[in-house]
């Protein structure tokens, strides 16, 4: 039961980053029209009969978050069944659960009904919080934390104040990512990383005030993670699950970086645009297991 149960968390995890990935690419390609007003169904049917590639698109999404969203069911009562006497393991199975169910909802109405872009934005953030907690169930069920020592880990203040920050500015910076997308801001600057290079200003309206916007958010959060990744490197050698941490988030954050400026040298490259997305998934998913370790580290200290 047990090795099935790991293979149900891995198939579940690897199914999120899909339906991420998946809507990411419904919002590069302006598909989310695919389907008309019209949901579940395409176009109000069962079987569409004018196939276009938006409505394949959009079609496709919906199937695979469908079919990610049993799994997760699953996955929640049976990590509840198996593991539930982890102290993390209930919490995280209702908010897989809950969160991908209500990033369906939220899909579903801005199909219904039209949604300011400002709201599509928290589709992906919403995704992503789901994502997190499938992310970390499978880390429960593959007792990771037992390979890392995570009983005997101890993170000072300083440490957890940055773990806490970061994680929650790394969502707002996800949130104008998403942003910049819905609003069609890819490229409404030429250059990278300001908006025109040969000609530095403020921006002038709002397209260019979220493209620029999200380049700050980025650029913040790199050299914040950069700053930690050092006092990990520095302070926390012999704990190796946040020394190697901090490297692998430092690592995700300048890929991240680096495939938003190749977005715009290659003119919003669609593949280069998933894997944007796909690194900071990544990079959420490790600052998740960041508050997890801080959780046990709490825990610990207490004892």
């Amino acid at each position: 039961m047990q090795r099935s149960l790991k293979w149900l968390a891995v198939a579940t995890t690897i199914g999120m980053i899909l339906v991420l990935l998946g809507g990411a690419l419904v919002t590069k390609t302006e598909s989310g029209m695919g389907c008309g007003r019209s949901w579940p169904l395409c176009n109000g049917e069962f079987v569409p009969t004018e196939i276009t590639p938006e409505l394949v698109i959009e079609l496709a999404h919906r199937l695979v978050s469908g079919s990610v969203g049993f799994l997760v069911l699953i996955l929640s009562i049976w990590s509840w069944k198996v593991i539930g006497h982890i102290r993390e393991t209930k919490f995280l199975s209702f908010l897989s659960f809950f969160f991908l169910l209500l990033q369906g909802l939220i899909g579903a109405a801005a199909v219904i009904w039209e949604q300011s872009d400002f709201i599509l934005a928290l589709h992906f953030g919403i995704s992503l919080i789901s994502f997190a907690a499938v992310f970390l169930l499978t880390l429960l069920i593959f007792e990771i934390d037992k390979k890392f020592d995570a009983d005997k880990l101890i993170i000072d203040k300083r440490m957890g104040f940055h773990i806490i920050s970061i994680t929650i500015y790394s969502y707002f910076v996800i949130y104008t990512g998403a942003l910049v997308r819905h609003t069609q801001s890819s490229l409404v600057c030429r250059d990278w990383p300001l908006c025109i290079n040969d000609s530095p200003a403020l921006p002038s309206n709002l397209y260019e005030w979220v493209q620029m916007g999200h380049r700050a958010a980025a650029a913040g959060i790199f050299i914040w993670i950069a700053y930690v990744t050092y006092l990990a490197v520095k302070k926390y050698r012999q704990q190796k699950v946040i020394y190697w941490g901090w490297i692998s988030a430092f690592t995700l954050v300048s890929l991240q970086v680096l495939s938003g400026a190749v977005i715009i040298f290659t003119q919003l490259n669609l593949y280069i645009a998933l894997m944007h997305a796909l690194f900071i998934t990544c990079l959420f998913g490790v600052l998740s297991y960041f508050l997890l370790l801080l959780s046990r580290s709490r825990k610990n200290q207490s004892k």
